[in-house]
């Protein structure tokens, strides 16, 4: 790829996600709808439990139970 296609890219790359960034509407989160009922809110310790480790942790168990299960190799 010469440097002309890779600038042109990059421009349209930018490009688009400038739009995309222009055209998306704000969340509106500071004013609650109708029947919102948020719930307390999660520590430092929880957030990284749920975002961090259990993600981490399912992953070694999908792994695990793939090696273990894995019938392609011959028994000797």
């Amino acid at each position: 790829m010469d440097k002309k296609n890779a600038l042109r890219a990059g421009a349209v790359a930018a490009g688009t996600t400038l739009m995309m960034l222009l055209m998306s509407s704000p969340a509106l989160a500071l004013t609650p709808d109708d029947g919102d009922d948020p719930g307390p809110g999660l520590s430092v310790a929880e957030t990284l439990g749920l975002y961090v480790a259990a993600p981490i942790v399912l992953f070694v168990v999908i792994a695990g139970l793939v090696m273990v299960l894995d019938k392609s190799r011959k028994q000797s």
